[in-house]
């Protein structure tokens, strides 16, 4: 599956496993369970939009690597960079949301995000042994 049709799918099954997981993690450290549930869903949208723009970029870096595949290292590289874009807009939205300061949606989203780090490694990692790797990871014909 590449294309359009991939980034869809990737998407969609990794925003609803993170809703529900978000929503649970932020229930469990004291949030009420409607607040939870919006700041997560709220959040998905926000990680759904960096998600396929963050895709978007890193693919067309990678498609001009002489190097082809996956490797450890830039399958870290893609959650780091992923994740790292992802804490400029949540942290912003946790504390009006949550209506807690700054450094109270940081260290809240610190939690979620040493969670999600390890979480898009595994799940991107399982998505490309389901789905095949993207064209731009694949060796040259």
């Amino acid at each position: 599956m590449q294309g359009i049709k991939r980034r869809i799918v990737y998407v969609s099954v990794y925003e609803a496993i993170a809703i529900a997981l978000t929503s649970v993690a932020l229930a469990w450290m004291g949030h009420s369970a409607g607040a939870a549930g919006v700041a997560a869903v709220a959040a998905s949208a926000i990680a759904m939009a960096w998600n396929l723009v963050w895709n978007i970029i890193f693919e067309r870096w990678e498609a001009r690597q002489t190097r082809r595949g996956r490797s450890l290292r830039r399958r870290v590289a893609h959650a780091i960079g992923f994740e790292g874009g992802l804490v400029v807009f949540i942290v912003p939205m946790f504390a009006w949301w949550l209506q807690v300061s700054w450094w109270e949606a940081l260290v809240l989203d610190a939690w979620l995000i040493v969670f999600f780090l390890i979480y898009t490694f595994v799940f991107n990692w399982a998505f490309d042994r389901v789905f095949g790797l993207p064209a731009s990871a694949q060796p040259a014909s």
